[in-house]
């Protein structure tokens, strides 16, 4: 198999350096991708500054017809996409298609907000040393967009960097993860076809020391990455006067409040936890539960744990397929034999295959253990009980993470206790912490990171406000 190539300056372009990338379920190999050197990602800021001076001028309706032909083209190959997701990341199938359709969704809300990208008159006559003064306040395009995307959405994290800075009127260089990095190229190919100019579309696989260039060289306006806070916070230390958005993921948590019904609420909760193996940002994690309906929840939680299909992602039942790799695994069946030995109960899984593990549960578990304390990243949850709403948020609280929390309640006094109190970049009431449709604002505060998604909320992040004093001699 011919390795695959990578783009500067929209132009294919090999290297005699290549890396496999693994079927994590199978080990088989996916294909072989040419990794880009530090001279390639010199050139692909090159290529991307002298792009922005195209994509700067780009009128909204010529931004709004590139991204429609984007989200068209992603649609027409949307099994395309699909597989390749599930080949290189060990997804479901299921939540693969599923991903993709969110991918259709983003570049397309794009293209409708490209076109609602508007200023504000300001009357500046409000002193007597200002009169007969007005301003207009306007958004320009920042510059060049240094985008870095995780391995668990390999095509809807990439377009959500990339969509925003094209609505925008940005160029970019992208690094997606060395893990899924052929769903990334295999986008490139369809925005090749939207009429989006070549010198700005960059996406160059390489290890993470040659992407610190993206971070600090100055030619960058922005940097926005998605990834784990061991890497982020660093990051963010080096790249100087640029800005920086940072999702750096959580350890999500979920109230369940009295007068709850138990079976329906358990099985969308273990849909939050278990579904791609727990892997993603918002995974539920930690599940607090009111007394009263403790044991119940438990007993139906467990239940659905134990029949949750797991096993092989191209199987369209298959909710848990593998982790990314077996080093992940391993890492998190190490934590959950640290939390037994250290009090904690395992109720069900904890069983490793390879990079497969199956649905876990445990409860007596403390908060500095890692399973709770620490992003796991995997299919496992606990289950603690509270007596009081207020502790229950106090619980959740108690975490370096505040990305989304989710709060199932009737008692509307609750819902705005959670909303003031919890530590959070979003409260999802009545559903799992793990809701997103991507249009809204996502991020966190604390160890989540800074800054927000969504699309209208990412063209904030990717524009400059300027104003136009006018006197009106």
């Amino acid at each position: 198999m011919e390795p695959s190539k990578f783009l500067v300056g929209g132009t294919w372009r090999s290297s005699s350096r290549t890396r496999p990338v693994v079927n994590p379920y199978n080990n088989e190999i996916v294909g072989e991708i040419c990794q880009a050197s530090s001279r390639d990602i010199d050139e692909a800021i090159r290529a991307a500054s002298a792009g922005f001076q195209k994509t700067s001028q780009l009128q909204s309706y010529q931004r709004a017809e590139i991204l429609s032909t984007i989200s068209r083209e992603i649609e027409a190959s949307r099994e395309k996409f699909s597989q390749l997701i599930t080949a290189e990341t060990g997804k479901p199938i299921t939540f693969s298609r599923a991903e993709v359709d969110r991918s259709i969704f983003t570049f397309k809300h794009a293209a409708e907000e490209a076109k609602r990208l508007e200023g504000s008159v300001l009357p500046l006559d409000l002193a007597a040393t200002s009169a007969n003064r007005f301003g207009l306040v306007q958004r320009f395009p920042i510059g060049v967009v240094g985008a870095i995307t995780p391995f668990n959405f390999p095509i809807n994290l990439v377009a959500h960097k990339i969509a925003p800075c094209i609505a925008a009127g940005n160029s970019f260089v992208l690094k997606p993860s060395s893990n899924a990095p052929m769903t990334a190229l295999l986008l490139g190919e369809v925005i090749m076809k939207s009429g989006f100019p070549g010198e700005a579309l960059n996406i160059l696989p390489c290890n993470g020391g040659e992407a610190d260039q993206l971070v600090t060289d100055e030619r960058i306006s922005l940097i926005s990455f998605t990834g784990s806070p061991a890497i982020g916070w660093p990051l963010k230390s080096k790249a100087g006067r640029k800005k920086v958005v940072l999702e750096l993921g959580g350890n999500a948590a979920v109230v369940v409040d009295k007068g709850q019904e138990v079976s329906s609420t358990a099985k969308r909760i273990a849909l939050g936890a278990f579904s791609n193996a727990g892997q993603s940002c918002i995974a539920v994690q930690r599940v607090y539960v009111h007394a009263d309906l403790f044991e119940r929840f438990l007993s139906e939680f467990i239940v659905i744990s134990r029949s949750t299909k797991v096993g092989d992602p191209k199987d369209e039942s298959t909710v848990v397929g593998p982790m990314i790799d077996e080093d992940a695994a391993k890492k998190v069946e190490g934590w959950i034999a640290e939390a037994v030995a250290s009090g904690a109960r395992l109720h069900c899984g904890g069983t490793r295959r390879r990079a497969t593990l199956d649905p876990t549960v445990l409860t007596n578990v403390r908060p500095e253990m890692n399973v709770s304390c620490q992003e796991v990243f995997a299919p496992l949850t606990t289950i603690e009980s509270f007596d009081r709403f207020e502790d229950a948020v106090e619980m959740v609280n108690c975490s370096d993470y505040g990305l989304q929390a989710g709060v199932f309640t009737n008692d509307f006094a609750n819902v705005l206790h959670a909303y003031r109190t919890l530590e959070v970049g979003g409260v999802i009431i009545n559903d799992y912490p793990t809701f997103r449709i991507d249009h809204m604002p996502y991020g966190g505060v604390k160890d989540s990171g800074f800054g927000r998604e969504g699309i209208k909320y990412a063209i904030e992040e990717m524009t400059e406000p300027k104003l136009l004093v006018i006197n009106q001699q």
